[in-house]
């Protein structure tokens, strides 16, 4: 400790952690209270510790621990390394930094107590600074370990979300792919005999695989438990085959996507009757609706 001019950021430090022994926080104490300098010192020193202790958890140690670690600091030999110097030339007597403290070229060499530097404080600091290092490190590992936890959650949401949509995707990619097919049999389906306005259908069919895709607009409404039903003629000349019931909309709008349907039946016509809620084996007549 400099009594002579200004105190070490590392006493000043000790100072702020309540570290120093009675005789040497008062010393410091009366010092700051008339020297500027020390004074801004110490509030920069109590500004680190303060944005310091929001990194970690600090925990202060017990009462007997710090008195414990102040004895033994005490009972500690004050060994100073000793660099080389020229014969016939005395070394300054100046400060020797901390970082030169037991990396000197010499061994260390025991001084006299008179003759020794007064030990400095700051040899005390370095214990308290190493376990808040470590406190820091067990604090990012933990954050590390919570963030990982998160991220995981946030896959396994995504991967749900993604295994409840494949069905959707799967029958729109159906959708487009029958659309866009040039082999798919388009047929617009009117009226028998015409009437305004006019009920229409439109149908796209992949026979090899199987897909259809039917709208209809301007249909008439339904009475009570009976239903439009779609159908396809094979070409082949075997019995139609029913590809869907629909109701229409208030605005006479319907479609029938993607029934249930053999492959590779090549089709001739289709054909829309009026049909018992559920749906018929065969067409009633009349046929409402017909397209080739």
């Amino acid at each position: 400790m400099n009594t002579a001019r200004h105190f070490e950021p590392e006493d000043l430090a000790l100072f702020a952690m309540q570290l120093l022994a009675q005789d040497e926080a008062a010393a410091v104490a009366a010092h700051v209270e008339q020297c500027g300098a020390c004074r801004q010192s110490l509030t920069e020193v109590q500004g680190d510790l303060a944005a310091y202790a929001h990194t970690v958890d600090l925990h202060t140690p017990p009462a007997e621990a710090r008195e414990r670690l102040l004895k033994q600091v005490a009972r500690e030999k004050k060994t100073i390394p000793i660099d080389r110097v020229p014969e016939k030339q005395e070394p300054e007597q100046e400060t020797i930094p901390l970082a030169s403290y037991g990396r000197g070229l010499g061994h260390g060499a025991y001084l006299p107590e008179e003759d020794a530097p007064r030990h400095s404080p700051a040899g005390r600091v370095l214990p308290w600074l190493g376990w808040a290092a470590a406190a820091a490190l067990a604090f990012a590992a933990g954050n590390l370990y919570q963030q990982r936890d998160a991220l995981r959650s946030i896959i396994a949401t995504q991967s749900s979300t993604m295994n409840q949509a494949v069905p959707g995707v799967a029958a729109a990619r159906q959708v487009m792919e029958a659309l866009t097919d040039p082999t798919a049999k388009r047929v617009v389906l009117n009226a028998t005999p015409p009437e305004k306005p006019t009920p229409q259908g439109r149908a796209t069919y992949v026979a090899s695989r199987g897909t259809l895709i039917f709208v209809a607009d301007n249909l008439e409404p339904l009475p009570p438990a009976k239903v439009y039903e779609l159908w396809l003629i094979p070409a082949s000349g075997a019995a139609p085959v029913p590809a869907g019931t629909f109701q229409p909309d208030a605005k006479g709008s319907a479609s029938v996507l993607l029934p249930t349907l053999p492959k590779g039946v090549e089709a001739k016509a289709f054909g829309v009757t009026i049909e018992a809620e559920g749906g018929a084996t065969k067409p009633t007549l009349p046929i409402i609706l017909a397209g080739e």
